[in-house]
């Protein structure tokens, strides 16, 4: 039924449960898991231009992503579920649809923030944009407000 699951990862919480619910899915089916950061250097920049951040922040912000995937591949090795990661540049929502598209993805398991009201307004959110426009499944995990 799944052959590959993607998980994308900022290093939160939100997205570590995410991950613990692609491993199991993928030990279940013998999935590959891939996990995913993106790093928006736009976002990243503010005001002012992408081009123009100092290289050690730029680096500083893929190690963090390599980090954060890491994690999901440790995850992943302990359950003996085959893994791949990347860290990704670009508009978050886009950069993991084109690799969903790329990698034929079967199902996208991301954690949600749980963002309502005026902050979901103004901030948007990446797993909603992903939702509507995700040709595969999309599976998201919420935590609960005890931590589990």
């Amino acid at each position: 039924m799944y052959d590959a699951i993607l998980v994308p990862t900022d290093g939160s919480e939100h997205a570590e449960a995410a991950a613990d619910h692609a491993v199991s899915i993928a030990a279940r089916y013998g999935a590959t898991v891939h996990a995913v950061n993106v790093v928006d250097l736009t976002a990243e920049a503010g005001l002012f231009d992408a081009g123009g951040l100092p290289k050690e922040f730029v680096e500083r912000l893929d190690a963090e992503g390599e980090k954060a995937t890491e994690r999901i591949a440790e995850k992943a090795d302990r359950a003996d579920v085959r893994v791949a990661t990347a860290v990704l540049r670009g508009t978050p929502h886009r950069a993991i649809l084109d690799y969903a598209s790329d990698n034929d993805v079967d199902l996208i398991v991301m954690g949600g923030r749980g963002l309502t009201g005026v902050h979901r307004v103004l901030l948007g959110s990446v797993t909603e944009r992903i939702i509507q426009r995700a040709d595969a499944p999309v599976l998201t995990v919420q935590r609960s407000s005890d931590g589990s």
